[in-house]
């Protein structure tokens, strides 16, 4: 925390603010921006409505320009945050492109430091927010919007992952073709500023969820790496129990079959679902980038699994429940178990036939040439498989019930309606290291 509000930690969000303004006039921080006139619900006593700009020490946008000749590899380059990394609550490295330590250097207005708040304002996925967590390193940002918070703490981010947040920035988009967020509209949005030690610990509830979510995330991605690991080691690279013993016939082995993959499944069209369409529901509602909501009904009434048509051509998924495929995926019918399949599926070297628009065709998809083991191999690995999947379940589980308390909790939080003041909170690390 800045050392002069170290020992103000019960000043009231006017007083806040009114500290915020003071210290980004000595500091000659990005000027302030007043808050759009708009009509915005009243708010508890010592909360006060303000906006992004007055409590930052500035709103940026990332870099806009060309950035493919500064790519590098992961081991030399500094992360090059973009749109499709920024999910709701989380900075998602995993698919993140790197740029050349140099051109880092230049584009110092687009780095990002530890608890800057991130918006994305173009895309699909405009107006999904997260924060930089801590200790993450070197950072750079394009075509995002960041705030530089004077004071940073989680509030800011889960006001705007609120139902409430989320629409007053879609609301502001701009642009007819593909809509834009604009930086400056973002700064002077309305946001409920609480007590600085509200602000904190409303920060840490709402965290413990979250980190509690993000363990569970990573234990069930253990858990599949460790299914795909031993479906490869035996099914890809041949390398089964008992391989020692058999013999190889150009390249197959003894009671094996080269088979195509139309001849053990069947890819079904999925149903338009449009979202008015949709009843919120059990059901999770799959298209070719994954679950994309919910509905009340079933189109397929088992587990099974959802290979991507059109958009994101070949991708799969594996729906635990029964689900409703849209008209953007297939979903698959076959007698073989869904756990041998699902990593079969995920290895096939889908061809996209439609240079337009991205398309899987199902004869191309039936072609497919892949190695069958030996019914009892297949039972074999499946018996493994079932049991770490069963353990992925559990957490599974557990996350749908976390998320559902953590987003029931998140309305009544950042609009006040729960107060916390009475409430003794042992702050995370990283939020003490700042009190």
């Amino acid at each position: 925390m800045n050392s002069k509000i170290k020992h103000k930690v019960d000043m009231t969000g006017d007083e806040f603010v009114e500290f915020c303004g003071e210290l980004k006039k000595k500091k000659k921080f990005q000027k302030s921006l007043p808050m759009f006139p708009t009509p915005v619900p009243k708010l508890p006593k010592d909360w006060v409505w303000s906006c992004l700009s007055k409590i930052s020490e500035r709103v940026s946008v990332g870099h806009v320009g060309p950035t493919s000749e500064f790519f590098s590899n992961e081991s030399d380059g500094v992360p090059f945050i973009r749109s499709q990394d920024v999910r709701p609550g989380r900075l998602m490295l995993d698919g993140a492109l790197y740029i050349v330590p140099s051109f880092h250097e230049r584009l110092k207005k687009s780095q990002l430091k530890a608890g800057d708040v991130l918006i994305v304002r173009v895309g699909a996925n405009r107006g999904d927010t997260c924060d930089v967590p801590q200790g993450i390193g070197k950072l750079n940002c394009a075509n995002v919007v960041f705030a530089r918070l004077i004071e940073p703490n989680r509030f800011v981010t889960y006001f705007f992952r609120s139902s409430f947040g989320r629409e007053m920035l879609l609301s502001v988009t701009t642009g007819s073709a593909q809509g834009v967020i604009n930086t400056q509209t973002v700064a002077r949005l309305p946001l409920p500023v609480p007590p600085l030690v509200t602000q904190q610990k409303i920060g840490a509830i709402l965290s413990a969820y979250d980190e509690l979510i993000e363990n569970n995330q990573r234990r069930i991605a253990l858990l599949e790496k460790m299914a795909e690991e031993i479906y490869r080691e035996w099914f890809v690279r041949l390398r089964f129990p008992g391989y020692e013993k058999v013999k190889k016939v150009k390249g197959v082995p003894e009671g094996w079959d080269v088979k195509k993959l139309g001849s053990v499944l069947e890819l079904c069209y999925g149903k338009a679902l449009k979202d008015d369409d949709r009843v919120s529901g059990e059901f999770h509602v799959y298209g070719s980038s994954g679950v994309v909501g919910t509905h009340n009904e079933a189109l397929v009434k088992t587990p099974g699994l959802i290979v991507g048509r059109k958009g994101n051509v070949g991708s799969v998924y594996w729906s635990d429940r029964g689900f409703f495929p849209i008209d953007t995926v297939y979903y698959v019918k076959s007698v073989l178990p869904n756990s041998f399949l699902y990593f079969l599926l995920r290895s096939m070297n889908f061809i996209n036939n439609d240079a337009a628009v991205p398309g899987l065709n199902r004869n191309q998809a039936y072609s497919n040439l892949f190695f069958l083991p030996p019914a009892q191999l297949i039972k074999r690995y499946v018996e493994i498989a079932d049991s770490l999947f069963k353990m992925k379940r559990v957490f599974t589980r557990k996350n749908e019930y976390l998320t559902s308390m953590r987003d029931k909790l998140l309305p009544r939080l950042i609009s006040g309606k729960l107060s916390v003041e009475h409430l003794d909170i042992r702050f995370p690390p990283g939020m003490e290291d700042r009190s």
